[in-house]
Parts: structure tokens; sequence; C-alpha cells
């Protein structure tokens, strides 16, 4: 088995558990992550349309079905990353950049599978 395949699945397969693990927090959680997020500064009204766009994003990625949709998954999954550590980082309880560096491996190891630009 090529490498390159390997590195990209263990790559996505983490990232999509990162955010499944998030959503489903979202949803069973709704409650305390409301507090969590009025805390940091967010809306608390999002937790839900975020949950569930977290797993749409996550079928996209699995499934791959358009080129386009994949990738507005990608960029989703990133930017609630980058906002999620800035906002732990502004409220001075620290913040894991895990997420981010599952993103980016993902992202990186996709286009070296050749997966970019197909």
């Amino acid at each position: 088995m090529d490498i390159k395949r390997i590195i990209y699945w263990i790559s996505t397969v983490v990232m999509c558990g990162v955010f499944t693990f998030s959503a489903q927090m979202y949803f069973r959680n709704t409650e305390m992550v409301q507090g969590f997020f009025e805390a940091l500064g967010y809306p608390s009204y999002i937790v839900i349309p975020l949950a569930i766009l977290k797993v749409l994003g996550i079928v996209a990625v699995l499934t791959d079905k358009s080129k386009m949709l994949t990738e507005w998954a990608y960029f989703g999954f990133l930017l609630d990353a980058i906002l999620a550590l800035v906002a732990h980082q502004v409220a001075g309880d620290g913040g894991s950049m895990f997420a981010i560096i599952a993103i980016v491996s993902t992202i990186i190891s996709r286009g070296m599978y050749g997966l970019l630009y197909r």
C-alpha cells in the first residue's frame, strides 16, 4: 500500500474524529456548550447549527463527491479551529493547536496523494 495514501487516511480519520467528538458534544451537552460559547464571546444560538455543519463537513470530506463542497468543508473546519483557538487564547484559558494541526496535515497529505486539483 502506498505510504502517501496511508498518511492521508490516518490524518483524515484523526481530523474527522476531532470534529465528530466536537459535534456530538454540542448535541449532547448543548446547555454546557452554550455557556462556553457565551463565556468566549460567541452567541449561544450558533451551537446547534455549528454542530450540524460539522457533521455535514465530515460527510463531505469522507465521500468526496463534490470537489467544491469538500474544499469548503476543509475551509470551514480550519476557520472553526482558528476561531476557537483565538477565542480561548483571548479568554486566557489556553487552547489547543491539535485541531489546526490535524486539518493542515490532512490538506497537505491530500495534496501529496494527488487529490487536490484533480
